[in-house]
């Protein structure tokens, strides 16, 4: 059965591709985390639930976007364990500490230079830290939106900042440092 695009179903897609991301980062309780492009705040409330003790920063080039997840993440942003910031992924904000993990969903194919921001971000991972990004397109059927998506993503992994963890003709995941469950 293919499902018609709608809203409901957008929706869908994109928690499932953002719950996707965040189980492959095997977010800890103390971990230090950036969510490039957060949309609505969806995986800012879970990386928040699972990083409880650590902090979580978000950054989104949308006002409206970031009006919305402040909304969404009023309570973890009061107790100072939320960060949300209005910028782009092409205008990094500085962190005081090194990030454990990053995880971007459904922004990659608006970044103005993926690899050139993908290298900026990998600098602000400590040692060992993960980068997940995952792209799915929100559309029924989805294979010719999804080509352009995958042909960017094999062209990061083959300039070696990246290995493809997953492709589908639904999704594409990025991952950059590995999991210990994986190791």
């Amino acid at each position: 059965m293919i499902l018609a695009s709608s809203p409901i179903v957008n929706c869908f897609i994109g928690c499932l591709s953002t719950m996707l991301t965040s189980g492959v980062l095997d977010v800890q309780p103390t971990d230090r985390v950036l969510e490039v492009g957060f949309g609505p705040g969806l995986a800012i409330a879970e990386l928040a639930r699972l990083a409880n003790q650590g902090h979580v920063y978000g950054i989104d080039h949308s006002d409206a976007m970031v009006r919305r997840t402040r909304k969404r993440n009023a309570a973890a942003i009061r107790t100072r364990r939320v960060t949300l910031l209005h910028t782009s992924v092409d205008r990094l904000p500085h962190f005081d500490k090194q990030l454990d993990a990053i995880v971007a969903v459904n922004s990659l194919g608006f970044w103005p230079n993926p690899t050139q921001q993908l290298s900026e971000l990998r600098g602000l991972l400590r040692p060992g830290g993960r980068i997940a990004l995952a792209s799915q397109p929100r559309c029924a059927g989805a294979t010719a939106d999804t080509r352009p998506t995958i042909d960017q993503a094999v062209a990061i992994q083959d300039q070696g900042l990246f290995r493809l963890r997953a492709v589908s003709p639904m999704s594409v995941v990025l991952l950059a440092g590995e999991p210990p469950r994986w190791r």
